[in-house]
């Protein structure tokens, strides 16, 4: 049996939940909300899913079992905000290995207007280097090492910010005697699908180490980026199996917006038309309600 131990704040129950961490805080209702409105939930469904969610609440409770929950709820009243609410989650089943986030890393910088290699190995001064992304536009080139973490209370140190930066030091003084250097600008950054310690983004700011995480910078974190560009993988989609999921990812299909031009390719999965068509009524469920959603903000 489970007792709910909940104490009264202005007439509120409030509790303490259980963080990835291991850390507990208060529960914040509005973090909730927040998060429903920025999956494009309706105001009414947003209210009628947290009185429910409310319910459920009990002392120490994790947040990810609190996450399962609004989900869940989320899932039955509208099928495109519910995959665009578990983006999180969406952006940790982009494993095991890192490279399917390599690729959705390069996409997000094509989403802003930049060209983006996946997977270079490119000479510095001293010694070659094995680059995740490199992303150019006019003025500007980008070296981009992307730290996938398969689990999220681990962080990326220092040690982290430290390394990819000498890196991208090498590489520079081989980009600045290239011909047309003095009219580019070249930055390095790390972007990590977790999150980055405190010394970590403090030698970053000083370095002038671009990083983004997960919710970091304050809006122009990885959430933020997704947001924008509308540009959710494949693993948001709740018609597809991990197995349906990891297939497509090592055919280097990452994006829900792909999948239309690779309908084929879930026919050689083994799947039937309903099957097919459950999938992509999905993706274009997704890929519209964000495109509208940032349309009007």
């Amino acid at each position: 049996m489970i007792f709910r131990k909940k104490i009264a704040v202005n007439n509120q129950p409030t509790i303490n939940v259980t963080k990835g961490t291991g850390e507990q805080v208060a529960f914040d209702v509005e973090k909730l909300r927040s998060a429903l409105k920025r999956s494009g939930a309706k105001p009414a469904e947003v209210d009628a899913i947290i009185p429910q969610v409310n319910r459920m609440l009990y002392e120490g409770i994790s947040t990810k079992k609190i996450y399962r929950l609004a989900y869940s709820l989320l899932r039955k009243k509208s099928q495109h905000a519910a995959g665009r609410y578990r983006l999180k989650k969406a952006i940790m089943e982009l494993g095991p290995t890192g490279y399917p986030f390599e690729k959705f890393v390069g996409r997000l910088f094509e989403s802003a207007g930049y060209q983006a290699s996946v997977g270079q190995t490119l000479p510095g001064k001293c010694v070659q280097h094995e680059v995740d992304v490199v992303a150019v536009k006019p003025g500007e080139k980008v070296m981009v090492e992307c730290k996938f973490h398969s689990d999220n209370s681990r962080k990326s140190d220092v040690k982290v910010a430290l390394y990819i930066h000498s890196r991208f030091l090498d590489l520079k003084d081989v980009w600045a005697s290239e011909t047309q250097a003095s009219k580019t600008s070249f930055r390095g950054m790390v972007v990590c699908n977790t999150r980055f310690t405190d010394d970590a983004m403090q030698f970053a700011k000083c370095a002038g180490l671009g990083l983004i995480s997960w919710d970091y910078p304050p809006g122009n974190s990885l959430k933020d980026w997704i947001d924008r560009s509308g540009y959710h993988p494949i693993t948001s989609l709740h018609s597809l199996r991990k197995r349906d999921k990891q297939q497509l990812l090592e055919e280097g299909i990452v994006l829900c917006r792909e999948l239309p031009a690779h309908s084929d390719f879930l026919r050689k999965m083994g799947l039937d038309e309903r099957q097919v068509s459950r999938i992509l009524k999905e993706a274009r469920l997704l890929v519209n309600s964000q495109e509208a959603l940032s349309s009007a903000l």
